[in-house]
C-alpha cells in the first residue's frame, strides 16, 4: 500500500535550478526587448546573444529537471510561459521595429493561443496529447527566424566576403515557412484531440456494455 503522498515545497521547486534556469529566461526577454535596434549593429548583435542564451536554458532546464529528478508543477507551468513570452514579446516588437509584418505575428500568436486553449481543454477532459512533430518543427522554425530578424543587418557570408547575406530576409522567410508548418501542427493537434476522444468514448462504450448484467 502506497504511504501517505508528500506535500509539495514550493520554496524548494522555486529555488532547484532547473526553475532558476526558466526564470532567468524570462529575465532575459525584456533585455532581448531593450536591445532592438534599426540602426545599431551592436546593439541587435546584443539582442541576438541574449536571445541564443534564453533559447539554450530551454533546453537545459528541460534536461536538468529530468536528469536530477527536479520535475515540479511550477516548472511544468513557468516552462511553456517562458517560451510563449520570448516568441510573442519579441514578435510584437520585431512588428513595432518594422522587421515583420504584423499579420504574420497575428497569425502565428493566433495558432498558439488556439492549440494552448485546445490542450487545456483536453487535460480538463482527462486526455493527453502529446507534443507531435509538426510542433516541434514550427518551434524550431521561430525561434531561427527571429534570431535572424534579431540580427537584421547583412553580413559576409563566412568564407566568401564578396557575398552578402542579408538576415532579416532569411529571418522573414524562414518565419513564413514556420507559418505554413504552424498550419500543419494544429491540423495534428485537432487530429489527434479527435481522435483521443473517440478511443475514450468506444472504451466507455465497452466498459458500461461489459457492466451491464445478462
Amino acid at each position: 500500500m502506497a504511504g501517505p503522498k508528500r506535500p509539495r515545497n514550493l520554496r524548494a521547486e522555486f529555488t532547484n535550478l532547473p526553475n532558476i534556469l526558466t526564470m532567468g529566461r524570462v529575465a532575459i526577454v525584456p533585455l532581448v526587448l531593450y536591445f532592438i535596434d534599426n540602426y545599431s549593429p551592436t546593439r541587435s548583435f546584443i539582442a541576438t546573444l541574449l536571445y541564443i542564451a534564453a533559447s539554450v536554458t530551454d533546453f537545459l532546464d528541460g534536461y536538468l529537471a529530468r536528469k536530477r529528478g527536479q520535475v515540479s508543477v511550477l516548472g511544468k507551468f513557468l516552462d511553456p510561459l517562458a517560451d510563449k513570452l520570448i516568441v510573442m514579446a519579441a514578435l510584437v516588437f520585431l512588428v513595432a521595429a518594422g522587421r515583420a509584418p504584423a499579420w504574420l505575428a497575428v497569425a502565428l500568436e493566433a495558432r498558439e493561443l488556439a492549440v494552448t486553449g485546445l490542450r487545456g481543454i483536453a487535460t480538463q477532459e482527462g486526455l493527453v496529447i502529446a507534443a507531435s512533430y509538426g510542433g516541434k518543427s514550427k518551434t524550431a522554425l521561430q525561434l531561427v527566424g527571429i534570431l535572424f530578424l534579431l540580427v537584421h543587418f547583412k553580413y559576409p557570408l563566412l568564407g566568401f566576403p564578396n557575398r552578402m547575406v542579408d538576415y532579416h530576409t532569411v529571418g522573414l522567410y524562414t518565419l513564413y515557412v514556420s507559418l505554413v508548418m504552424s498550419v500543419f501542427s494544429a491540423a495534428e493537434y485537432i487530429k489527434l484531440f479527435v481522435q483521443a476522444v473517440n478511443a475514450r468514448s468506444q472504451q466507455s462504450a465497452i466498459t458500461g456494455a461489459e457492466a451491464r448484467p445478462l
